[in-house]
């Protein structure tokens, strides 16, 4: 078997020594330098890393806590799979990914850079002002700078061992160019994945956004409330195509824990997502026979109503929000009560999965953090968040599941860090950012408007009032008040302002567009530390084997 050796020359002296009984295929250099000193941390890092130690636990634990300059040689262990219940290596251990998404990056979100409405809009807006060399040249830098292997250090310094990375498909095909592949698509992805891969991090490929929309959210760059995607053959075929040359790249990878073909669908029929599963599941099987498939569930992945069958070497994830973690929900003050509502929706979402005896994975989940600008009692709040996303990892513990938060990085709103205020780009957003806020023209964290609510609220009872069904349409998970604030502000009135916000990069020079990009690169960000040390505590639980 290979010998992995972790070691801190003191005096010519090795400290110490584990075997590692892994059959890996590669070894990969992963610092430890830059973790926290505690104890704790540490072996949160080893465990990530499948090391075994053996010897005296104590002598182990004291040796490690002591060497701040470690460096633990990590051997891939062969590509993920699924058995029974459990995601495991090569050698059948079970495999806990825990993590978040790289959301906002190659899937951009109104509310995780601050630009309205959808990606798309945004950037013809920004092409039209910028001209294509100075949008070609910041966008470049911008994605440079998001993630850098400062982030992928960080992250694995938490003890994290996954990040689900979203894309939209327009990275790779035109839409006015189908079936055409944009190999400069990716050239960024390739990047994360290898930073990811030195620092002994598994990554999950996420199509974000499909083709003619997967639902009717601003997340899939749908500027409609209409999910084109399922009532059109061509936007299907599409899809499969991409994901036939996506996994033909990255077949054989062992860091990549799988794909995931299709986020957050909304069928309203609920049989097509289905057989489009089986279908993808075949043609992806044929190309790379081995990586995982994590397949959301339907309904913004909260339902499984239609599925017939568990397909093989298949996770079924679900996205488990609570609305007491958002501004307009009601708070979590940690009673008996809302614990209790949080165990039951958990329990709800994974029926299918008790039922069928499958792999949980919860893609999604987290609340938002209020901004001391807008709230005075900000840390108050705040805290009541902290205490919620506990309590729901507890339960994430005692099922023994893998998750991945949402999210790794934005503007200040949820990430688990977060560009400074003082940057040059959340100053140069500032008044826009207010302006979205009272407008609320993102969905994502919005707060309460008394101007749009006496503006909203007429409409919506009227609507109620000539259509009492209205309430009734598909996503069930929506009411009146949900669809009308989807067609009306966060569509048509959002990306009516997309040249507004566009016009405030009109003029700049090479040199602030980069000062602009690089106000995301890790070094310019502050960590929300609330949130990680939590993620830190639950990122490794004891495996029942």
């Amino acid at each position: 078997m290979p010998l992995v050796v972790v070691s801190q020359v003191l005096m010519n002296k090795t400290v110490v020594e584990v075997a590692h009984h892994f059959a890996g295929h590669a070894f990969y250099s992963y610092s430890l330098a830059a973790m926290s000193d505690s104890r704790r941390g540490i072996f949160r890092a080893a465990l990530v890393a499948k090391l075994h130690f053996t010897g005296p636990t104590d002598c182990v634990r004291d040796g490690l806590s002591s060497l701040p300059g470690l460096v633990v040689l990590i051997m891939a262990t062969g590509i993920l799979k699924v058995k029974d219940t459990n995601v495991v290596d090569e050698n059948g251990k079970t495999v806990i990914l825990r993590g978040a998404g790289l959301g906002g990056w190659l899937n951009m979100e109104n509310f995780i850079t601050g630009y309205p409405g959808h990606e798309s809009q945004h950037r013809a807006a920004m092409l039209q002002v910028l001209g294509k060399e100075k949008y070609d040249f910041f966008f470049d830098k911008w994605l440079e700078a998001f993630f850098t292997e400062g982030d992928a250090k960080y992250f694995a310094s938490l003890g994290l061992n996954c990040i689900r990375i979203p894309f939209n498909y327009r990275h790779f095909e035109d839409d006015m160019n189908p079936r055409v592949l944009k190999e400069e698509g990716f050239k960024h992805l390739d990047r994360a994945i290898e930073l990811c891969t030195k620092q002994g991090i598994y990554t999950i490929l996420d199509m974000h956004t499909l083709p003619g929309g997967q639902n009717p959210g601003w997340h899939s760059d749908n500027a409609t409330p209409y999910a084109a995607f399922w009532d059109y053959k061509d936007h299907q075929d599409r899809t499969v195509w991409l994901w036939e040359q996506i996994v033909e790249r990255y077949k054989g990878n062992p860091w990549i824990a799988g794909y995931n073909p299709i986020n957050e669908p909304c069928d309203p029929q609920h049989v097509r997502l289905p057989a489009f599963y089986k279908r993808i599941e075949k043609a992806i099987r044929k190309i790379d026979p081995d990586h995982i498939l994590w397949l959301d569930g339907n309904t913004f992945a909260m339902e499984f109503r239609g599925f017939d069958e568990v397909l093989p070497n298949c996770v079924y994830a679900l996205h488990d929000y609570s609305m007491m973690g958002f501004p307009t929900g009601r708070p979590f003050t940690g009673t008996d009560e809302q614990k209790a509502i949080l165990a039951r929706q958990y329990a709800r979402k994974t029926e299918f999965h008790r039922e069928n005896k499958t792999a949980i994975w919860n893609g999604e989940f987290g609340p938002v953090y209020a901004n001391p600008r807008y709230e005075p009692e900000a840390e108050k709040i705040n805290q009541g968040r902290y205490e919620l996303l506990g309590e729901q990892m507890k339960i994430y513990d005692k099922a023994q599941i893998s998750w991945t938060i949402w999210l790794y990085k934005d503007i200040g709103l949820q990430g688990m860090v977060h560009t400074s205020p003082d940057s040059p780009w959340n100053k140069l957003i500032a008044p826009f950012l207010e302006k979205k806020k009272r407008l609320q023209l993102d969905s994502w964290g919005k707060y309460p408007s008394e101007e749009v609510d006496n503006l909203m609220k007429p409409l919506i009872e009227w609507v109620d009032k000539v259509s009492p069904t209205a309430k009734d349409l598909y996503p069930t998970s929506w009411n009146t008040q949900k669809h009308l604030d989807r067609a009306i502000l966060q569509t048509f009135l959002s990306d009516s302002l997309q040249m507004e916000f566009a016009e405030l990069f009109k003029d700049k020079s090479f040199d602030e567009l980069e000062l602009l990009a690089k106000s995301f690169q890790f070094d310019q960000c502050i960590q929300r530390d609330g949130l990680n040390r939590i993620m830190s505590d639950h990122a490794t639980v004891a495996v029942l084997e």
